[in-house]
């Protein structure tokens, strides 16, 4: 059976109305009455009470039930409210042909048994209501999954409960609430006051509740805010987690006007986005990993040198970056410097363990006192033996405390400057990279004067996106021209600022010896 429904009845005579609307009322209908065309019409552009259905006379003083149903079809507003045309002198087939070719959904002709004009309101109520709950369903369905591919290309959490707080917003044409938490954000909630309204992320405090409607359970809900709740009255929430164990995520929308086939919504957006934000703690906790142990195998303190004045400088990716495998080593052996920077390739968890490994077997050939061409030649088979998937960047120097003078060999790296006299020139000659199976014993040669600096870079201080690398040396350069003649420290953290903006996508090493001049 039907529930009732708001009905307006238009009939320029006062005793069928009434009749009529004395039926409706019995059996439950809300009634709105009109007595002409002009007047139907203008009931229904502003609302008409939300009216259902129109139940509408042929033969209308202004104008013809049929020229009003073919207003009310054409409309966007009303084209959805069903038509009933009712006559007792339009009864003949053409008649009732016209009037449904016209719009109406159903023609009934008087005398009217009043079980047949209850029997057809109901059908046609059914059929309108069983269309728009499809119609709404599939608007709903259709907005879940623009909200679902809006959440999985999120990089941040905070971003990530925005979209889905806007797009819950959206499907379910509400206020609505999201709720999640994460080590490095903590408890986040974030709450949009309707479909067009603007998220605020807010942090949130835990709230006991005591039954969720979908669930039967009571839990914990973090939608809480500092200042206190969002909403009075009752929620509809759905609480989803990916995977066992981690703090759930919470979403809520007011339950007024929510239904079945909204639950059901609900969960399919609950469960996307709960993936959505396993799939961002498994990758913050693969990058903390990474970065513990990158930072870990980067020497704990430099050695201090006579004569020469030493700076380096790591900087990790920007938050939505993968780590990469950027390495540095500074050693003094025997009245030498050795110095090395490099890079393995890839941004992963993978890239930082086999820097890990590239470093312990480069400390082990220095441990031999190999020159830096032979040194390069024996990591190079290492490689080729037991990672041989696997290439890496580095350039590896030994610099004679003595006399200054630096025996290089570069493995694909980016070539290292020298600045001197307010100028900065490459140090060319390099080789293939490491993992590459051809020689890579050359080396090139050359003094540090007094005074002069050697600056060595990991890619990531060079390349930018939309950018070829030569402009990104190019760049290097131009900062390096008139610098290095102060505070090395300060020299380096100007020469990151200067080149490096925040958001790269790669870690940046920076490694500057210089000499110092005789007294």
């Amino acid at each position: 059976m039907n529930s009732p429904a708001d009905i307006l009845v238009v009939d320029d005579s006062p005793s069928k109305r009434y009749v009529i609307t004395s039926w409706l009322r019995r059996a439950g209908h809300r009634v709105i009455e009109a007595a002409t065309g002009a007047e139907a019409l203008e009931l229904l552009r502003g609302g008409a009470g939300g009216a259902e259905l129109v139940v509408l006379d042929v033969r209308l003083p202004d104008i013809d039930g049929f020229e009003v149903a073919e207003r009310i079809k054409e409309d966007p507003r009303t084209a959805a409210v069903p038509v009933i045309h009712i006559s007792a002198s339009a009864v003949h087939a053409v008649d009732r042909t016209q009037g449904l070719t016209r719009g109406a959904d159903a023609y009934l002709a008087e005398p009217i048994d009043p079980d047949e004009l209850l029997a057809t309101v109901g059908a046609v109520l059914r059929y309108s209501r069983a269309r728009q709950r499809a119609e709404r369903l599939a608007g709903r369905l259709t907005r879940l999954v623009e909200t679902t591919a809006a959440i999985n290309a999120a990089a941040r959490l905070p971003e990530l409960l925005a979209l889905g707080a806007v797009g819950a917003a959206s499907v379910f044409e509400s206020a609505a609430a999201v709720a999640a938490s994460s080590p490095e954000t903590g408890a986040l909630a974030v709450q949009v006051a309707g479909p067009e309204g603007a998220p605020r992320v807010r942090a949130a405090l835990r709230e006991q509740y005591e039954r969720d409607p979908l669930s039967g359970r009571a839990g914990t809900v973090l939608f809480r805010q500092e200042d206190g709740p969002w909403w009075g009255g009752p929620v509809w929430r759905v609480v989803a987690r990916a995977k066992a164990g981690r703090e759930p995520l919470h979403i809520a929308v007011p339950a007024a006007g929510f239904g079945d086939d909204d639950a059901d919504v609900l969960r399919q957006l609950g469960q996307a986005m709960a993936l959505a934000v396993e799939a961002l703690r498994s990758y913050d906790e693969e990058r903390r990993t990474a970065l513990t142990l990158q930072r870990s195998m980067l020497p704990a303190s430099l050695p201090s040198v006579p004569g020469y004045e030493i700076a380096v400088r790591y900087r990790p990716a920007s938050e939505h970056a993968s780590v990469g495998g950027d390495f540095y080593e500074v050693v003094a052996v025997e009245g030498h410097l050795v110095a090395a920077i490099g890079d393995v390739a890839g941004h992963s968890l993978r890239a930082a363990t086999i820097m890990a490994e590239v470093r312990h077997a480069l400390r082990a050939y220095l441990a031999e006192d190999h020159a830096p061409g032979l040194t390069l030649e024996r990591l190079n088979r290492m490689m080729l033996r037991f990672l041989p998937e696997e290439i890496a960047t580095m350039c590896l120097l030994r610099l004679e405390l003595g006399s200054g003078q630096v025996r290089l060999a570069n493995a694909g790296h980016p070539p290292p400057l020298r600045v001197a006299g307010g100028r900065a020139a490459l140090v060319e000659g390099r080789v293939a990279l490491l993992g590459v199976p051809t020689p890579h014993d050359a080396e090139t040669v050359f003094t540090l004067g007094p005074g002069e600096l050697l600056v060595l870079v990991t890619d990531g201080l060079i390349e930018r996106r939309g950018h070829t690398f030569n402009e990104g040396l190019d760049r290097l350069c131009a900062a390096l021209v008139g610098g290095g003649t102060g505070d090395l420290e300060e020299f380096c953290d100007a020469l990151l600022d200067d080149l490096g903006d925040g958001t790269q996508d790669d870690d940046v090493a920076l490694l500057v010896i210089r000499r110092g001049r005789p007294a």
